[in-house]
């Protein structure tokens, strides 16, 4: 497992999925489960996760604009250079709604553009990564 601290959020690289409750020593967060991650197939074409991005837990459980979030890349999902800009791509949709509080209707064109150039920072990372 890979965590690099970025500016706007914590990105967590692993080949395994389970890894993301392991990391915040949490047995579920946001609805999904480190149990039922344990017994599901993870490989190249199937994952319980193949990327997410959520708050970082906290112990109360409420959370409000601002706090800080996670994005989990699922590397065994990453098999080739289309599927890696894919799985990040979309997760750095996900976390632009975060950064910029997801009012799309007054930034839609800012938190594009701000999600393509970090998904080229994160597939740069990854590639650095390889082999993890």
């Amino acid at each position: 497992m890979c965590i690099i601290e970025m500016s706007l959020y914590t990105l967590i690289l692993s080949y395994n999925p389970c890894d993301i409750f392991t990391h915040y020593g949490v047995s579920e967060m946001h609805g999904l489960s480190a149990s039922e991650c344990q017994v599901h197939e993870n490989n190249e074409s199937q994952a319980y996760i193949a990327g997410w991005c959520n708050y970082a837990p906290k112990e109360s459980g409420e959370y409000v604009d601002g706090d800080r979030v996670f994005v989990f890349i699922n590397l065994s999902r990453c098999t080739d250079d289309i599927r890696t800009m894919g799985v990040v791509m979309h997760e750095m949709m996900h976390c632009s709604g975060h950064v910029y509080r997801d009012n799309w209707s007054d930034n839609e064109e800012e938190m594009i553009t701000w999600a393509e150039e970090e998904a080229y920072k994160v597939v740069d990372i990854i590639k650095k990564y390889e082999g993890l």
